[in-house]
């Protein structure tokens, strides 16, 4: 095991651990669960917050050859960590067509006056130019609706400088593996892409690949089950936890019983209580929600194996946490109370805060140092 601490980790508020080796471990898992359909993956957002620079070589040593992405500067560095890799840009051109020509980048284009623009940059230069098409099959987000769709397939002009690499689209509800909405989409997209014969498809992400071998088609795009993502608790991937975040523990003081804790005032100790004050917050990632204001129950931390409540509001540096069934002696200052890892995952951090943990992963702050583990 190869680690690679910060500067100056001694001194940190927070630290993010990311297992490098258990990302690629992942991979390997969720590439035989779709073999002979190849396995991509998805790493706009920084590689969901955790570091596209480190996470994108760590994928392509595991033998990942194909990224999605989002943004033209996003397509830059996944071109220059993955230089010899199909590198998609799930947002369409966004201005960008220039940079993903330059980078060869291969837009997924979702409207026609994508197709036209690209179509003529690739005039311009007297080539054609790689693209994918992304379909609309009913999630009514980004996508080219039928109408379109039959469109371009039934004018050829319409496509003459573009060499089409592949058709997508994207499930709405492959978190729940009983929602027929996904049936309903899988035959959509089926219909339309009949339409482009012989040109590679692609429906499913983390979720939808765990529904079955009708959903993998020739290529699958799982971004958070990478991450450890667990998003459908019901058919969980073959994943394991990637992330673990701590702070430290600031102080350490008793609270009378009646006395609150925190802004406006909204916990009130009903016993004699220890609180721990933690150094996160929402500048940090922590959402202001996992305070459970108004009585409702929020987050919590761990600390030496055991959770503990969080109290109070969330503030912009500070959480809370009541330690008291811990023991006097269990919590000191300069202690670390783990936010996220083994016993805490990323999906107890979202619900907790009336969230998902996509939102709490790709949310967390810039001050925490970041620990790579290889």
């Amino acid at each position: 095991m190869t680690l690679h601490p910060p500067t100056r980790l001694s001194n940190a508020t927070g630290v993010i651990t990311v297992d490098l080796a258990a990302i690629s471990g992942n991979w390997r898992a969720l590439a035989q669960r779709v073999a002979p359909a190849q396995c991509g993956a998805v790493v706009k957002a920084d590689a969901y917050g955790l570091g596209a620079a480190r996470v994108i070589p760590a994928l392509v040593r595991a033998g990942c050859t194909a990224f999605f992405i989002a943004t033209p500067s996003e397509a830059e560095t996944a071109r220059t960590f993955a230089p010899k890799a199909t590198i998609y840009a799930l947002d369409g051109l966004l201005g960008g067509g220039e940079a993903f020509a330059a980078f060869n980048v291969t837009p997924v284009l979702s409207t026609l006056d994508d197709v036209t623009e690209w179509q003529a940059i690739a005039k311009a230069a007297n080539t054609r130019l790689p693209a994918a098409l992304h379909i609309d099959t009913g999630l009514n987000r980004l996508g080219l609706p039928s109408r379109d769709t039959r469109k371009l397939a039934a004018d050829a002009a319409l496509l003459a400088n573009i060499d089409l690499k592949l058709v997508m689209s994207h499930l709405a509800s492959a978190d729940n593996p009983a929602d027929k909405k996904n049936r309903d989409q899988l035959l959509a997209f089926e219909t339309l892409t009949a339409l482009f014969p012989r040109v590679p498809r692609s429906l499913a992400a983390s979720d939808g690949l765990m529904l079955g071998p009708q959903y993998h088609f020739n290529l699958v795009r799982p971004g958070y089950a990478l991450y450890g993502g667990q998003a459908a608790q019901s058919n969980p991937a073959p994943v394991s936890t990637v992330v673990t975040v701590a702070a430290r523990v600031l102080s350490v003081c008793d609270v009378a019983r009646g006395e609150t804790v925190g802004y406006s005032a909204t916990w009130r100790a009903a016993r004699p209580s220890r609180i721990a004050t933690i150094a996160a917050g929402y500048a940090d990632g922590v959402p202001r929600s996992a305070s459970g204001p108004d009585g409702r129950p929020g987050g919590h931390v761990m600390i030496g194996g055991t959770l503990a409540p969080i109290v109070g509001r969330v503030s912009m540096d500070l959480i809370t946490a009541d330690v008291t069934d811990l023991g006097s002696e269990a919590v000191k200052p300069g202690d670390f109370a783990k936010l996220i890892g083994d016993g805490l995952t990323i999906e107890d951090a979202g619900y907790s805060a009336g969230t998902i943990g996509y939102e709490i992963l790709t949310r967390l702050g810039p001050r925490f140092a970041r620990l790579y583990v290889e």
